[in-house]
């Protein structure tokens, strides 16, 4: 696993991009296009995706049908990426899965100008596995942006996009029309539309103006048919609940009552609302089929969603939560969340990000909430450093509630210290956010599988 890993991290990494999708389906083919052998559900946004794309799983298995979930980045390893019945592929699948794939990659990285990325060969190997296993749907996030990310060679039967909002801006644009113009592109026309195939279904999360702008003009043009959050279906009702909420939700088929959802957050709710749409869709619900999905069944599998590093409990005595929100509408969205869920006397920060992206506005989103901030640095080399992330959090937060800690396990300790600081049961708590991997790196400290 290990030397595999190694050569895997020895390409180009996820952050160097070179927008071609000829790589990507230059393997597909000398593989048979493994791709087109299962119907897809493909998922693009900017927030919510990988929660998304968990629920759509979640639910799918709960009607019998097998599925593969690919989703980025991981959390703890890279085996989460390739999901096979709601499970992560094990350790020994994944190195065989490479190891097949191997002669096939090398034959594409002699071809090319440059070689495999490694999010490209990751990507095949999930197209791969999924194929062998076989799998009944394949559930796909996309890694950055759409039209010319490697999962963008699916054929989607149902496309998802989830909300829009700033980040990648060096690469996808400077505003959510922008963006969306490049996440649009994996609304594509059927390629059986010469045959009289339906065009895709698009299920729309609600989105900023100029962004919902965009994503409907080019579902137009690709004759397909649209379901917006908001209109054809949405969150009807919300309330709090122990480890939860309970929700009614209107799909394309009708109410949804009393479903327990074990994720904290209004944005959670929207995420099952957009989820359950997109399996409504998948079969056909709202246009062949006119009866709603099995209530019973809905509900079972809404109470058994899990989502790893999304306002996650990892420890008890103080509570501490990781989350992964890493731009300033992510963290606004757990601000909120972690307001509205948890009753802290006194919560503590504990922040490392990465470059790139807008630490300013996230410190700003999480002020309000934050008692003090510890603010580190995770092993990363697109890591944040922690002088510059501490300046940051000066201006912000003030001096007086900024801890800087370089290490993530001086971070933790600190947090935590400050946190018991209110005594054994006054109800403070830790929060370690900023980033997947600081967030991964924070659960594997604290004994988190």
């Amino acid at each position: 696993m290990r030397e595999v890993e190694a050569e895997l991290a020895s390409r180009w990494p996820e952050t160097r991009l070179e927008p071609s999708l000829d790589r990507i389906r230059a393997l597909m083919d000398v593989l048979g296009e493994p791709q087109r052998t299962y119907p897809a559900i493909h998922i693009t946004g900017t927030n919510g995706k990988t929660s998304t794309a968990r629920i759509v799983e979640r639910l799918l298995g709960g009607f019998q049908f097998r599925t593969g979930r690919y989703t980025s980045p991981h959390v703890q390893s890279v085996t989460e990426r390739i999901s096979l019945d709601g499970e992560p592929i094990s350790a020994e699948r994944f190195v065989e899965v490479y190891q097949e794939l191997a002669p096939y990659v090398a034959m594409v990285d002699a071809a090319q100008p440059h070689r495999m990325s490694f999010f490209e060969v990751l990507t095949g190997m999930a197209f791969a596995a999924f194929a062998d296993a076989p799998v009944d749907v394949a559930v796909v996030e996309v890694g950055m942006g759409g039209g010319w990310d490697a999962t963008n060679v699916v054929d989607a039967t149902v496309a998802v996009v989830t909300p829009i909002a700033l980040d990648h801006t060096d690469r996808l644009g400077s505003t959510p029309g922008e963006i969306a113009k490049e996440k649009a592109g994996i609304i594509k026309a059927s390629r059986r539309a010469g045959e009289g195939a339906p065009g895709p279904v698009v299920v729309l999360a609600q989105q900023p103006v100029d962004a919902a702008q965009t994503l409907l003009k080019h579902a137009v043009e690709m004759d397909a048919t649209v379901a917006r959050e908001g209109m054809e279906f949405g969150v009807l009702r919300r309330e709090l609940a122990v480890d939860g909420q309970l929700l009614t939700l209107r799909g394309l088929g009708g109410e949804y009552p009393d479903l327990f959802l074990p994720l904290h957050g209004a944005h959670q709710a929207h995420n099952a609302a957009v989820a359950l749409a997109a399996v409504e869709a998948f079969f056909g619900v709202g246009s062949s089929q006119t009866e709603p999905l099995d209530i019973d069944v809905v509900r079972s599998a809404l109470s058994r969603v899990t989502s790893p590093g999304r306002l996650e409990v990892v420890r008890h005595g103080p509570t501490v939560l990781v989350d992964a929100a890493h731009n300033p509408a992510g963290a606004a969205a757990t601000a909120g969340a972690v307001s509205e869920a948890f009753d802290f006397t006194r919560l503590v920060g504990v922040v490392g990000t990465s470059q790139g992206k807008d630490t300013a506005g996230l410190l700003e989103a999480f002020e309000p909430i934050f008692a003090e901030v510890v603010v580190t640095q995770n092993s990363s080399p697109r890591a944040t450093p922690v002088d510059e992330l501490a300046a940051l959090a000066v201006d912000i937060f003030g001096a007086e509630r900024v801890r800087v800690e370089p290490r993530l396990d001086d971070a933790l300790e600190a947090a935590v210290e400050l946190a018991e600081e209110e005594g054994a049961f006054a109800g403070a708590g830790v929060l370690v956010t900023g980033s997947v991997i600081t967030v991964g790196e924070a659960r594997l400290l604290l004994g988190k599988e």
